[in-house]
């Protein structure tokens, strides 16, 4: 049984898979299996993923898709990610692996740095790591991008809240962090993101919507009905 199970939801991610799967394939750690939760994609992302090794299964929106994929991992610890995000050295895998461990962590995250060369989205991004460490013992957050768990810890809090159609990874991590699982942001490497859904959505409507769930969840918790329009997916040409 593999240590560590990778588990990507996914739909129409063809552009964006090939350099997700290659940063994985380069890593020094390799007890882990790659999970692949499709949602019906009509490109080629199947066909990447399994010519890549990845085990593709049934998947959905990203919440129930998380879901369906850990239903069939056989790893101790669940790490998921999203299509568009890459491991930033061979050695990510390994070093976050060792201090998840070393921290006696149930559920972590990392920082994240995003894959642009504008200084806005450096700034926005450097923002969001500042006020998630600062709040990282009292309310944490982590984004579905990049959560790692014990399986234990997952099946305890009966995993992704189905219900919860936005911010259903904040949702995630402070339901587990409330049943008194410890939390953690580790520090080994950030986590490369791509700002393609800043390129869409716009950076200041972005920002717009990030403080508004916040605290909206904090005043009267999840969203079980989303009040923005969600497209799940990539395109053929990602933005970075």
């Amino acid at each position: 049984m593999p240590k560590l199970s990778i588990i990507v939801p996914c739909k129409n991610e063809e552009a964006s898979l090939p350099k997700l799967f290659a940063s994985i394939k380069s890593q020094t750690f390799t007890d882990y299996e790659v999970i692949m939760a499709d949602a019906h994609s009509t490109d080629a992302s199947a066909k990447i993923a399994t010519a890549a090794g990845v085990r593709v299964v049934e998947g959905g929106m990203p919440g129930p898709g998380r879901n369906k994929g850990a239903l069939q991992a056989k790893g101790e610890i669940l790490f998921f990610m999203d299509a568009d995000v890459e491991l930033p050295s061979p050695r990510f895998l390994s070093d976050v692996m060792r201090e998840f461990d070393e921290k006696k962590a149930d559920v972590a995250t990392l920082q994240i740095r995003p894959m642009s060369d504008k200084m806005l989205d450096h700034v926005f991004h450097g923002l969001y790591n500042g006020y998630v460490k600062l709040t990282e013992l009292v309310r944490p957050h982590a984004p579905g991008f990049c959560i790692i768990v014990r399986r234990h810890v997952h099946e305890g809090i009966k995993g992704f809240d189905e219900e919860v159609v936005f911010a259903e990874d904040m949702d995630y991590v402070q339901r587990a962090y409330k049943k008194g699982h410890s939390f953690r942001i580790l520090q080994s490497h950030p986590i490369h993101a791509s700002v393609r859904r800043f390129e869409k959505d716009g950076r200041f409507g972005i920002g717009i919507k990030y403080v508004f769930g916040e605290l909206r969840m904090i005043v009267k918790g999840p969203f079980k009905k989303n009040p923005f329009d969600y497209e799940m997916g990539g395109d053929t040409h990602p933005k970075k």
